[in-house]
């Protein structure tokens, strides 16, 4: 007879995320005594202490380490036997994440997401923004199920990439920074005294990319596109930005734009999924983000929220 459940790995898990029995059981709507019940049990069952009690605290000992990290991927493999079951009954995925790299904004898609729920069979739908290269890393670790990511996608395979669009770049600053003044095109010695504005890359296990950045150069790092225009404009920084975003700036007086020895090439964007899944939502918005009109709107890049 087997001695751990799903459920009590489910426990365990809200318990080592919450810090305490109370925690867990607010997360998994149930009472402190039940989760109490549940951990005792299971520690009784196996004839291990998982848990050191340290008044309203707990901490788990290493056999309860242990236990919860094999039983992590126990439990991943339920959930996604649960939703294979589910997806085999409708066709329809019972969830679907969509990744966007961060010069994209969500709201672009709105009208798409409009439409796809009133197609879809109770699919709940997440969309997530990543940076860089966490984009594709969000598809490989499977946290989202198809992206549109800038750039090239990572070897090795897995997945189906197709281009859909590209960015031209400008390269600008405030009319307040020291370089707007400059008239000739900028070069190393040019920027190297000044600090640049750089989108983080948000990969945890991919290789980091770094774009337009000297070496021992200053400088400020951001979460999006939409900080690092924003820190341009109040000329705390240099940088490239798609010409989408920037040309209102430009055209308004409020960012200059400079010529630079080495302009930074076009950069297409992509739409890529993992080729082994399958599903009527990834068929659904695979032919949506190929439409010609949902490129010119993630272009267009709406309001910088």
């Amino acid at each position: 007879m087997l001695r751990i459940s799903l459920d009590a790995l489910q426990v365990l898990d809200a318990i080592d995320r919450r810090g305490s029995f109370s925690g867990a059981a607010k997360e998994l709507f149930r009472v402190p005594s039940t989760i109490s019940y549940t951990v005792s049990t299971l520690e009784e069952g196996l004839g291990v202490q998982l848990f050191e009690r340290l008044g309203p605290r707990v901490a788990m000992t290493d056999a309860g380490r242990e236990l919860l990290r094999e039983g992590r991927h126990l439990l991943k493999a339920a959930q996604d036997l649960e939703q294979r079951v589910r997806r085999v009954a409708s066709g329809w995925e019972t969830e679907f994440a969509i990744g966007l790299d961060s010069v994209f904004h969500a709201f672009a898609l709105r009208e798409h997401v409009e439409a796809f729920y009133g197609v879809a069979q109770g699919t709940r739908l997440r969309i997530l923004r990543e940076a860089l290269s966490g984009t594709w890393e969000a598809l490989l670790d499977e946290r989202v199920d198809i992206v549109v990511a800038v750039g090239e996608g990572p070897s090795g395979g897995g997945y189906v990439s197709e281009p859909i669009g590209r960015f031209e770049f400008v390269f600008v600053v405030a009319p307040s920074h020291p370089l707007a003044g400059v008239d000739h095109p900028l070069g190393k010695a040019d920027l190297q005294p000044h600090r640049a504005v750089a989108v983080a890359d948000s990969a945890r296990r991919l290789i980091p990319r770094t774009v337009g950045l000297l070496f021992g150069q200053d400088a400020l790092t951001v979460p999006d596109i939409a900080s690092k225009y924003r820190f341009q404009l109040a000329g705390l920084g240099f940088g490239f930005l798609p010409e989408a975003l920037a040309r209102p700036a430009i055209e308004a007086g409020l960012l200059v734009e400079k010529r630079v020895v080495e302009p930074r090439a076009p950069e297409a964007f992509h739409v890529a999924w993992r080729s082994d899944e399958s599903g009527a939502a990834l068929d659904w918005w695979r032919e949506r983000l190929r439409r010609a009109d949902v490129a010119e709107k993630l272009i267009g890049l709406g309001e910088v929220g």
